[in-house]
């Protein structure tokens, strides 16, 4: 991604005060990932646009209290990872609406056989899981970057970690190996 860690500082200085183009720099460099994360634990493309821009404005109106001398991409993930999982679960809450999700998120799914699998097996764990799966290995964040982001024990991340593992594999067999 283009923009270097000072090019980021100095666009939260901006943008705390309030410069709109530091405030688009911000967005430009940052939405690409958050979307894909928020994408990744819900499985659908609508709601993982509206989790990602939510949570985008979230860390907007909180950007005062943020310390530019800290990166912030990993800081807006926790908001997106959080937001993500409250969606997931809200939505398990009410299983009526998971065909609607199917049938609506279906195009954003890769065309490959093994991707698909491995897509459907990530959506069938649980949001606690699928989160730290997808901030691991698919957003490249290590075990204690994750623990630092989501607010948990290191332990409880490496434990979801390997449940979340353990569940894939189980589910995909002997596709992983």
């Amino acid at each position: 991604m283009a923009g270097s860690g000072r090019d980021e500082r100095a666009w939260i200085r901006g943008a705390q005060s309030g410069s709109v183009p530091d405030l688009e720099a911000l967005f430009r460099h940052h939405w690409p990932r958050a979307y894909r994360a928020a994408y990744l634990v819900v499985h659908d493309s609508g709601a993982a646009e509206d989790i990602a821009q939510e949570a985008f404005l979230a860390a907007l109106r909180s950007l005062e209290r943020f310390d530019y001398r800290r990166p912030f991409g990993p800081w807006l993930h926790r908001i997106v990872v959080n937001r993500a999982i409250d969606w997931s679960r809200s939505r398990a809450l009410r299983p009526e609406t998971a065909a609607e999700v199917d049938h609506h998120g279906g195009s954003e799914r890769p065309s490959t056989d093994d991707a698909e699998a491995l897509a459907a097996a990530l959506a069938d764990l649980t949001p606690e899981h699928r989160a730290v799966i997808v901030m691991r290995h698919l957003l490249e964040y290590t075990p204690g970057e994750i623990a630092k982001a989501l607010g948990l024990p290191r332990g409880t991340v490496n434990s979801r970690l390997r449940r979340g593992l353990d569940d894939l594999a189980a589910k995909l067999g002997d596709q992983l190996r």
